[in-house]
């Protein structure tokens, strides 16, 4: 498992990770916002940002437009994305030829000549046309906003397109659905990239939940439920405090005065997944938190967290992480952040998919 601690310099062994934020015209305001928000906010033990979060353009210094009713000043030119650890590319629906006939612009295609191999991307929305368009993503799992899927298919039918999933992290390349997905997105990555402690910290800074998989439906028919209906919401707060414990699904059903069967719909309808899946979620949010902050044993971290036994935990960990808990325990415990998910370890522009 590849660790990503802050890069040294030459003065006291620390730099903190650099994302590049790419302003294109057309923006969206609010997704280019996510990334500061988001990556602007981790500290380590010494109070030191672990992420150093700029803006740059295609162009020199200057004003770039957004959807909005105003413009933003960019201070920072491409050559910025030569520094980069990270470059995330926000949405925009001004994309011209890029989102007309999936090539990149001349000024697009002098910028990502500016990123070295091994530099992480990610794109949040529609910005996930110009990493398809560069060739980052042919024969690879990406996402997109739902609304936009079909079309992102078919301009790119050698890209694995889910429209089902609120983002995909494909190790060196990570892509998410639309506007709140990016936020889901960004704390993946910081979960990955130092913990979950640290991305649970911004996140309750950020007033947002903690962590929502992936692989959850982006599109849910009932988001917000009918206040005429009972919902699932005292059920999965009783299961929360019960993880260690053996759960049924009639349990569950039972907290609500619901039959099996409605209980079952009503918790898709409004979580995006079963409660089966839901509950292994929890549980492997639970490991992480007990091997990232405890000295408790394999074993006990097993029965706190609900798996059981350690050879279930074991398969639980590895299918959503794909790591074993002693090399995920020894890669948050080595004080210098690592990832929780990918690879052992990923490559960027120029590497190998």
């Amino acid at each position: 498992m590849a660790t990503v601690p802050p890069t040294a310099t030459a003065t006291d062994g620390f730099r903190p990770h650099r994302v590049v934020v790419l302003a294109l015209d057309g923006l969206l305001p609010f997704e280019l916002g996510i990334p500061h928000r988001i990556f602007g906010r981790p500290r380590d033990a010494e109070g030191r940002l672990l992420y150093e979060v700029v803006t740059c353009s295609v162009r020199p210094p200057g004003p770039v437009d957004t959807d909005a009713d105003f413009a933003i000043h960019v201070p920072n030119g491409p050559e910025t994305l030569a520094t980069a650890d990270t470059v995330i590319v926000p949405a925009s629906y001004e994309l011209g030829p890029v989102f007309e006939e999936g090539v990149l612009t001349p000024e697009l295609t002098a910028a990502f000549a500016h990123i070295r191999p091994g530099t992480r991307l990610a794109s949040i929305c529609t910005g996930v046309y110009v990493l398809a368009a560069a060739g980052l993503l042919d024969g690879r799992p990406a996402t997109t906003h739902w609304a936009e899927a079909e079309r992102f298919q078919q301009l790119f039918p050698r890209i694995e397109v889910d429209a089902d999933v609120l983002f995909i992290d494909d190790g060196d390349v990570l892509t998410s659905a639309g506007v709140a997905a990016g936020i889901d997105l960004c704390l993946h990555m910081v979960r990955r990239d130092f913990g979950t402690a640290v991305a649970n910290d911004v996140a309750r800074r950020t007033v947002v939940p903690p962590h929502r998989d992936g692989g959850q439906a982006q599109y849910i028919h009932r988001p917000v439920p009918d206040p005429q209906l009972a919902t699932t919401t005292a059920a999965r707060a009783w299961a929360l405090g019960r993880l260690h414990e053996p759960i049924q699904l009639r349990d569950m059903a039972e907290q609500e005065a619901m039959s099996v069967r409605t209980f079952t719909r009503r918790f898709r309808e409004e979580v995006g997944v079963s409660p089966g899946q839901w509950l292994t979620q929890q549980r492997v949010e639970r490991a992480r938190h007990l091997l990232e902050s405890t000295d408790l044993s394999i074993d006990q971290v097993a029965t706190d967290a609900g798996f059981g036994t350690a050879q279930s935990m074991r398969q639980h960990l590895q299918a959503a992480l794909g790591v074993t808990p002693t090399t995920y325990r020894r890669t948050f415990r080595t004080g210098s952040g690592g990832r929780g998910s990918g690879s052992e370890s990923y490559g960027g522009v120029g590497a190998a998919p």
